[in-house]
This record gives structure tokens, sequence and C-alpha cells, in this order.
């Protein structure tokens, strides 16, 4: 991750400025944003991608992530567009950023311990407002846009104001708000994924620690003013005495060093001629790509998880996009469904009893605040005899294993993963 260039760190790609409004959330708007894409797929989106010209001036970003986060589209359909337009030399840097956000998704199944201390840190965190009033009051005033940095304070109303960031003003803010605000990166974490519609957990996650150095070990992202009013096109024009003169590493906070790697978990596969409920996350919203027809299906339900980001309030366009998500995915399925929330705990377990299902399949669930929800419902589901079972994508298969150590790793892999999937899909 190339500090100077504003490499990605945080999404893989970059989100919809435009996502508050009904019919977003639907696999046919991200098919349009995918067609009306294709052709900047190539030499002017390695060109220009780093480039944050301001609202509704994003031209040569995709605005596709808030789609490939449900898989409305899929990275696979992203990838093959880019290949198709542009060839794999043309399309390289484009594709290289969709594979960023399987790497980081990969990276932290393997150490989901980061995931937890993240969560657990947080609280921590939060706990300490309680007791600083001072804290707190820098918090509210680099939350509301009101820190009296300029540019900072326009990339706040802006994620607030529209669900979204460009990618290079988001390692700008993180960096600003850990080392010149001196704000706790977890919160700054939380800030982003309450109010992000492409909010990842693991891309959010291991965004804001690759800025604050304690991803890549030792190397935290400075924000400068010279970076930031190049790639802004001078809307912002810093002193260099506005910005922290220098950036500390975080990795005196975890002096254990990174975990060690676990193995990727094993999934229990569905079983065929067993009565089985399809449950629907924002996880997943492409459930038809995984050929159901020989499973036994007596009923099908969406778990809304949006509200499990963060224990403080979720942006309503998050959870709207989400549902618009889910209930599109309904739609193309062919299937009736209920709709259940993970805020509700006890509706997952009644509803499958109620339908009297043995397993429930659902497309795979990785890290993050709904897998942590499935892990609390497993023991009732046990006890009433039904299993839960989940669906991995090839696209994960193929690139979680590599996910082990720093991008290059899977970035000198990706020739032969592509090959390997283009293989399966044949």
């Amino acid at each position: 991750m190339d500090k100077r260039s504003g490499s990605t760190s945080f999404s893989g790609m970059n989100g919809s400025q435009d996502i508050s409004g009904r019919g977003r959330g639907t696999r046919r708007a991200g098919l349009d944003l995918l067609d009306a894409f294709r052709p900047r797929m190539g030499a002017r989106y390695a060109a220009n991608r780093n480039v944050d010209a301001g609202p509704g001036r994003q031209t040569s970003v995709s605005h596709l992530s808030p789609y490939i986060r449900r898989r409305l589209v899929t990275e696979a359909e992203v990838v093959a567009a880019a290949l198709d337009a542009h060839g794999p030399d043309g399309a390289g840097k484009f594709i290289q950023e969709v594979i960023w956000r399987g790497y980081f998704k990969g990276w932290l199944e393997h150490r989901p311990s980061i995931w937890e201390s993240y969560r657990s840190g947080l609280v921590r965190d939060l706990a300490e407002l309680q007791e600083n009033d001072g804290l707190r009051s820098r918090l509210e005033a680099a939350e509301g846009g009101t820190s009296g940095l300029e540019c900072f304070d326009v990339w706040a109303r802006e994620l607030t104001e529209t669900g979204y960031l460009h990618n290079h003003a988001r390692m700008w803010f993180a960096s600003i708000w850990i080392f010149t605000l001196r704000l706790p990166w977890r919160i700054g974490a939380d800030f982003f994924l309450r109010n992000l519609v492409d909010g990842d957990p693991a891309s959010n996650t291991l965004g804001w620690r690759w800025v604050a150095g304690l991803h890549t070990r030792g190397k935290a992202y400075q924000a400068t003013a010279s970076n930031i009013a190049r790639f802004t096109e001078d809307r912002f024009r810093l002193r260099a005495s506005e910005l922290a003169a220098e950036v500390v590493p975080l990795d005196h906070e975890e002096p254990g060093g990174l975990p060690p790697l676990r193995p990727l978990r094993e999934v229990s596969a569905p079983q065929a001629r067993v009565p089985t409920a399809l449950l629907i996350t924002e996880e997943d919203c492409g459930v038809e790509s995984f050929g159901l027809s020989g499973l036994d299906i007596q009923a099908c339900a969406t778990l809304a998880g949006s509200e499990l980001r963060s224990d403080r309030p979720v942006a309503a366009a998050v959870s709207a996009f989400e549902q618009e998500a889910l209930d599109d995915s309904v739609q193309r399925s062919g299937l009736d469904a209920r709709r259940l929330r993970a805020a509700q705990p006890p509706a997952l377990a009644d509803w499958a009893t109620e339908a009297g299902v043995r397993q429930i399949v659902t497309p795979y669930v990785p890290e993050g605040p709904l897998r942590d929800h499935l892990l609390t419902q497993l023991p009732v589901l046990e006890r009433r005899g039904i299993s839960l079972c989940e669906l991995r994508r090839d696209w994960d298969r193929a690139i979680w294993p590599h996910a082990t150590a720093g991008f290059f790793k899977v970035k000198k892999r990706i020739p032969g993963i592509l090959r390997t999937l283009e293989m399966r899909c044949r």
C-alpha cells in the first residue's frame, strides 16, 4: 500500500454518492452502473481513481461498492466486464482494487480475534468518553463537522449526509482523526461503519488499522497538505502546520504483534431432501446464483442486521439500502419471504421452528456483527434440532487462502486466481 499514491485501504472500490433514492438498492441499479462504467475501467481509472473531485463530480470511480458489498453485483461479474472491455493489462489496476475487498475479508477470516479486539476496544473507548469531557467535546466536533479544519469538516458532513466518501478522502480523514485530532481510532472506525452505505466490517476495520500503523506494522499513513491539494484539485489548500508534523504508528498498543493465523473455518454443507429454510442477509443478496434447486426449501426469510454495526445510532440510509437489497433479492428468487431483524434475537429460531425445517441455508457470513449474532443463535437452533449451513462462493475460495500477509502475496497470484475462476465457471 503506497502512502504516496493513496492506494486502497478501506473499500477496494469507491462507493456511490447517490444511494438515498428509491430503487437504488437493487441488482438492476448495480448492473446499470456497471454498464455505464465499463468504458472507464481501463487507463482512465488507473490515472484518475485517486482524485476526490467532490460530491456529484466523481466520474473516475465506479460507485459500485454498495452493490458489491451485498453481492447484488458480484466481484466476478465486475472483473469479467473489465477484462472484456480492456483486457488483463488495461484493466489491471481496476481488477486489483476489486480483489482488495476479497483480500481484506480473507485476512480477517484468518485472524478473527482482530474483529473481537476491535469490538471490545470500542466498548472501552466509548466508556472513557463518559469520564473525559474534553475528549467528548472534541469527538462531537469531529463527528459534527465543526472541528475547524475545513477539509475534514466537509468530509464529515459529506459522510453523514450522503453515506459516502471517496476512498482517498477516507484515508486522509482517518489520518487526521488519529494523528492531528488525536481521537481514538476505533471510534473513528465506528463513525464510518455507522454511516457508510458500503460499510464492510473487514475493509473498514483493517483500513483504519492500516492508517494507524497496526495492519502493516510500524507504517502509518500520513495525510499531507500537498497530497490533499493535489488530489482534490486544489479544493482544499491547507497550511502544513494544520496537520500533524509526524505520525507515530500505534503498534505499541499491541505489543504482542498480530495474532497467529487460523485456518479458514469449515462450513456445514446443506443436505438434499431435508426440509430447508433459506435465509438471506446483506452479506450476499445473490442467492439465485447458487443453484438451490436440489434443496427442499419450505420457507424463506430475510435477516436485516445493519443495526448490529454499532451500539450507537446507524444511519437511516444504511438500513434503508440494506432492506431494499434484501427485498430485491427475494423478488428475484421467486419465493415468499418473511422479514426478520437481528435486533430481535428469538425471531430466527422461532421462524425456523414454525416452518418445521431441519436446516437453515444461507450464503457464507464472514467475520463481523452479523456473524457475532448468528453465533449467539447456534445453541438455540441446535437445541431445536436445526442446523445452520453456509454456501461459500468460488471467488472467496480462490482468494482467501492467500490472504495471510500483505496484499502483495495476493497480487502476484491474480493471474492464477482469475484462471481458476474461469475454469470453475465453465
